[in-house]
């Protein structure tokens, strides 16, 4: 994930598309496609934990494909 700090900034303030965790309910995963990246297109995901009065950034990676759950961002 070095020299990708950037893009997960972006993530995060524009995603394509957020999940609730299933292994964990405080946790949510951000997504977006990524044209570029040093192994192909990939998903960018971000996982970040909500606490009751704090919210921090777990990990970030590259992926093929969005995880199942249910989708909290955008609405349908």
């Amino acid at each position: 994930m070095t020299g990708m700090e950037e893009a997960i900034i972006s993530l995060l303030e524009h995603p394509a598309e957020v999940r609730l965790s299933r292994s964990d309910e405080s946790a949510r995963l951000f997504y977006d496609f990524r044209e570029t990246t040093r192994v192909s297109s990939k998903w960018l995901c971000a996982v970040v934990k909500y606490l009751p009065k704090d919210a921090f950034l777990v990990t970030a990676y590259l992926t093929d494909k969005i995880k199942a759950g249910e989708t909290l961002w955008p609405t349908r």
